[in-house]
């Protein structure tokens, strides 16, 4: 049966994250020393204890999140799966995984991708909002009318929530049009994965050029385009597009269901929130005999479940 890595992307992070493995296994304990090195600071502490609005700061959160989910992954013993998929900053967990980048390289280049996506919109100018039971279609054409400023869809997260991404007046004429209950705001200081950073991806696509990339080990599927990445050129175009682009997370979770077959899950990163994720959209598909598992913040590095 095939197996399928998940890699957790921004916005699950907490104070006290990877602590437990970095304390249980050498593996995760090298890595977080490994993260302070490649920055020059202690990154691990910042993740072990805080303060969280030290590391809700997206420059914080980016590098700590992947450094988290590296760490619990090389814990878990560095398998080879037969795919991997990752959620946003995800992608560069899974890639990095997969040998596209060294690890230093790639805490360095998510850090640096923070900051340009922070500077690209001031605070306040932005933000997202996540719809609640909105079809594709309904999204889109919401976003469509959308009158007051950019509104793209950002993310198709599951068959049950969609986000949409863009100017802050936009964002207020979304939730004026379908109310609150339907379209809830976002505690987002960047209006990611929105065409408000256009300008910013082509600025960061020369720093990515410039980071040393290989074929990876195994396929990553990629956001922008719900398909695999199977060299270094690939997964170097996906990331350039990736910046400003959506995220088809439905998408990929369908096709790693429908045509690769995966049944087994299992999610690296501060939370299980991917894998939730997948339970949610292999439902209305009437998939059996689902087996998602997660390896987080705990040492335990047995927990699984069924759905």
């Amino acid at each position: 049966m095939p197996e399928a890595f998940l890699f957790t992307g921004q916005g699950s992070q907490f104070p006290g994250m990877g602590k437990d493995l970095a304390e249980s296994h050498s593996a995760a304990a090298e890595t977080f020393a490994a993260a302070d090195e490649a920055l020059g600071e202690s990154l691990s502490a910042l993740c072990f204890e805080g303060p969280e609005d030290r590391l809700g700061l997206t420059e914080n959160t980016q590098p700590a999140t992947l450094t988290v989910s590296i760490a619990a992954w090389r814990a878990a013993g560095a398998r080879r799966p037969d795919v991997a998929a990752g959620h946003s900053l995800g992608e560069y967990s899974a890639l990095t995984a997969a040998g596209v980048f060294g690890f230093a390289d790639a805490v360095r280049l998510v850090r640096e991708r923070a900051r340009r996506m922070q500077a690209a919109v001031p605070a306040g100018v932005g933000g997202m909002v996540a719809l609640r039971r909105s079809s594709v279609e309904e999204a889109r054409e919401l976003a469509a009318s959308i009158q007051s400023g950019v509104c793209d869809v950002a993310n198709y997260n599951t068959p049950a929530q969609i986000v949409l991404s863009g100017s802050a007046e936009a964002m207020d004429e979304v939730v004026e049009k379908v109310g609150a209950r339907m379209a809830v705001r976002l505690a987002v200081s960047v209006p990611f994965h929105s065409s408000l950073l256009k300008d910013a991806a082509a600025g960061f696509a020369e720093v990515l050029r410039d980071v040393p990339m290989r074929d990876p080990s195994f396929p990553v599927w990629c956001n922008v385009d719900a398909r695999p990445v199977t060299t270094a050129a690939e997964a170097r175009d996906a990331l350039e597009r990736q910046f400003a682009g959506s995220v088809l997370w439905t998408q990929t979770v369908e096709a790693l269901l429908q045509d690769i077959g995966v049944r087994h899950f299992v999610e690296f990163g501060p939370k299980p929130t991917l894998a939730r994720m997948v339970q949610q959209i292999a439902q209305p598909l009437g998939v059996g005999e689902l087996v998602v598992g997660s390896v987080c913040t705990s040492a335990d590095l047995s927990g699984s479940s069924e759905a």
